[in-house]
């Protein structure tokens, strides 16, 4: 489906017209039902940070409980036993001393797209969060160590380099925790994003919703969700087609060579034994398939001089056909149980994450030297098991393991040049290409063990310790103890203060380019710079955190962190090559610091927030994968401190919904968000310096309309309407997240231009 701005009219006609049908309804005595509904958080669009504790846990009961019209007895009891195995399995995973950002399913409805926003669009709404190309993001000058857990089980890390394998649609709630992380969180420890997935009690009916509006964009979904007896299904799918997969190349309204379609879907269903047992299961699938957009204006290197293309072959960098297609598979099973003074919740997983990319054989071969053919693929499965323990009034005893098994398989067809001089200097090269191929694999295991006490010796103090053991077996072997303690004092009404310390252990990447590798295209016009390829270790730090949380009035809330990482091994991924994939290496020394401040107000129909930080992320002394990097760089590294590719100093976000009529059936929401960075990192060419340079600040503002009609049917057909206008980068500014410069950077992208989508939703 092509949508041209005569359909962008009628849509936008169409909506005016519901909404002056909306109006005229909010006019009406809004109708009384017999209706339960307990008590929501229906707040910020990003909730202020605020260092948590289990008597208040990430996620209340309450905060799930919604009884709909003419609820039987039975049905009631079900959602009571639904919000306490909630609040059992919050209470799993604490947050003491750590900065938690919720997103309600209020505030992730009042972000401009709502449902239909991709992941990383709401994660930049939490401070710290800054913004990269292929819907990368990085959390407080990491790269992507940012663990992603479904109902508190965390999935392995996967191949997906863009797109969304885990959409918003998904949840029905959200947190994002970063800072000095309690012991129960290992492996990839810069953020926690733990989403709560809908179910069929909570989010029980079904919705049919169109979305969709420029660049061919059209973006079909269905939910549904019910509960019978102890069961409880819920299932939703989408699909997504536009011509803005990628980030453009250029600043142009439209991408050359950018159309993508993607299909995500997720499945979960429980079944309760009893009060005190559920067992469930979620699977869900992604499918994405990418057109790689073009880069005009290049001129092919010396290698292909002597080289003839064949017959009616692309030969101009704006006309190639690079194409990379990502698949995701998942699936949690997991059984909780309260046993006495026990809570446990044991889970087995397993994800499955591949990756192709397919080369233009030509036009990669003229500008590249080498076409490509590549494919990678990860399957993980794995076990997850965490025990509260409620030892004593004062003491609430946590502890537990992980353990991921994971096989990599990689292999690489190379269509490259053959050198006539080898040895020689300048090289030069034949006409005919030939073909080296490659291929690898290995099975691996990354674990961990953990012990830790909630310590209450003071009402308004509490003193979280606890003992980590993780370890790494594969393509390097390690392992690290690591303590880590965390404080939160309340040392006066609606204010709290929280200061701690972690060790941490982050595995490398699950991949290697081998020396055989590297070999091979020895003597080619795919050889690398050396032949230099040291493993890439484990990354191993010292966190601290400090700040505090204070309630000023009653909705209204300011936060302010500091952290401060000294890093060893410091991990860094970055793209050096054709293929969209990303490859880590390590810097011997790193350090990471920065602060934030944040506030939020959250008071009837009206909601604000605003947040902004600072960060400085710099690392020296390249120590492994040095077949990436020219001699000069590595030279320059080697006793300097330089940026990292994704630092960025200033990064900030601000958004407003307020709600018209709210009281009606008809209800009215406008909203709006507002995306600020400083720049990332691009090479001072002028005086050598490797990510020298800061990009142009920029700074976006999405605004959305949003018009419901509870009930539009009456008791003909029991549903709510909904239609809705959403505006992404409503000035049209232009602006580059990448210039194509940096270390681990191969093409300029630029941030979306104006995007004015409509849908209308219909609830069932």
């Amino acid at each position: 489906m092509t949508y041209r701005p005569s359909g962008l009219l009628l849509c936008s006609s169409f909506l005016s017209s519901l909404l002056a049908t909306g109006h005229a309804a909010a006019a009406q005595t809004a109708t009384t039902t017999t209706q339960v509904t307990a008590t929501t958080t229906t707040g910020t669009l990003a909730g202020t940070g605020t260092p948590a504790t289990t008597k208040k846990p990430v996620r209340k009961g309450a905060e799930t409980v919604q009884v709909i019209p003419h609820s039987t007895t039975h049905e009631a009891e079900q959602v009571i036993v639904t919000a306490h195995l909630d609040r059992a399995r919050s209470e799993l995973s604490p947050t003491t001393g750590a900065s938690v950002y919720h997103f309600s399913r209020q505030a992730l409805e009042n972000i401009p797209g709502g449902d239909n926003a991709p992941l990383n669009q709401v994660l930049l709404q939490a401070p710290g969060v800054a913004q990269d190309s292929y819907g990368q993001i990085h959390v407080r000058g990491d790269h992507n160590e940012v663990q992603f857990r479904l109902d508190g089980v965390q999935l392995p890390e996967g191949l997906s380099v863009f797109g969304q394998a885990l959409m918003t649609r998904f949840a029905d709630n959200m947190s994002l925790t970063t800072g000095a992380l309690p012991s129960q969180f290992g492996f990839l420890q810069a953020a926690v994003v733990d989403i709560t997935t809908k179910n069929g009690t909570t989010n029980a009916g079904g919705n049919l919703s169109i979305y969709g509006g420029a660049r061919d964009y059209f973006f079909p979904s269905l939910q549904y969700g019910f509960h019978k007896g102890k069961w409880d299904f819920f299932a939703t799918a989408d699909f997504v087609h536009d011509r803005v997969g990628i980030e453009n190349t250029t600043s142009s309204f439209n991408a050359p060579h950018d159309l993508s379609n993607q299909y995500h879907f997720l499945g979960h269903a429980r079944y309760t034994v009893d009060e005190d047992t559920r067992i469930s299961l979620i699977a869900g699938i992604s499918n994405a398939e990418y057109q790689l957009p073009n880069n005009p204006g290049l001129t092919p290197d010396s290698w292909s001089q002597n080289y003839t293309p064949p017959a009616g072959a692309t030969t101009n960098s704006d006309s190639l056909n690079e194409h990379q297609k990502q698949i995701t598979d998942f699936a949690v099973l997991a059984l909780q149980k309260e046993i006495g003074a026990f809570s446990l919740q044991d889970s087995v997983f397993t994800r499955y994450s591949s990756l192709r990319y397919s080369p233009d054989p030509t036009g990669d071969l003229l500008y590249l030297g080498n076409a490509q053919r590549a494919a990678r693929s990860v399957f993980s499965t794995g076990t997850q098991h965490d025990v509260t323990w409620r030892a004593a009034r004062d003491h609430t005893v946590r502890f537990g393991f992980q353990v991921f098994v994971e096989r990599n398989v990689s292999s690489t067809t190379s269509t490259v040049f053959p050198q006539t001089n080898v040895g020689s200097t300048p090289p030069t090269y034949g006409p005919n290409p030939l073909n080296v191929y490659d291929s690898s694999g290995k099975t691996g295991m990354v674990y961990g063990v953990y012990a830790q006490d909630e310590w209450r010796p003071l009402r308004n103090l509490t003193i979280n310790y606890g003992l980590r053991f993780d370890g790494v077996s594969e393509y390097t072997a390690e392992h690290q103890f690591s303590p880590r303690v965390n404080l939160v004092w309340k040392p006066w009404k609606n204010g709290t203060l929280h200061a701690g310390y972690s060790r941490y252990f982050t595995p490398p990447p699950f991949e290697i380019v081998s020396g055989a590798s590297l070999t091979h295209l020895y003597g080619t016009s795919g050889a690398p710079n050396s032949l230099t390829n040291s493993k890439v270790r484990a990354e191993r730090d010292h966190y601290f955190d400090a700040g505090f949380d204070q309630t000023i009035l009653p909705g209204w809330h300011i936060a302010f962190d500091a952290y401060y990482k000294l890093a060893k091994n410091l991990i860094d991924e970055g793209q050096f090559g054709a293929p969209i994939i990303l490859s880590g290496f390590n810097y011997r020394h790193g350090q990471v610091n920065g602060y934030e401040v944040s506030t939020s107000y959250d008071r009837g129909p009206l909601s604000l927030y605003g947040n902004f930080a600072w960060s400085r992320a710099i690392g020296k002394k390249i120590t492994s994968a040095q077949f990436n990097f020219d001699q000069g760089e590595l030279d320059y590294i080697s006793s300097r401190w330089v940026h990292l590719d994704h630092d960025q100093r200033w990064t900030a976000s601000a958004g407003a919904a307020y709600t018209f009529f709210h009281k009606t059936r008809a209800p009215l929401r406008l909203s709006a968000t507002l995306v600020y960075g400083s720049g990332l990192r691009a090479d001072d060419d002028a005086n050598g310096i490797p990510n020298g340079l800061a990009l142009t600040p920029y700074a976006t503002v999405n605004f959305s309309a949003v018009q419901t009609i509870h009930n539009t049917f009456g008791s003909a057909w029991q549903g709510d309407t909904q239609l809705r206008l959403d505006v992404i980068n409503l000035g049209d500014h232009t602006y580059m997240l990448r210039d194509g410069s940096g270390i681990g950077v191969t093409a300029p992208q630029y941030g979306l231009r104006r995007t004015i989508l409509c849908g209308i939703s219909q609830g069932f």
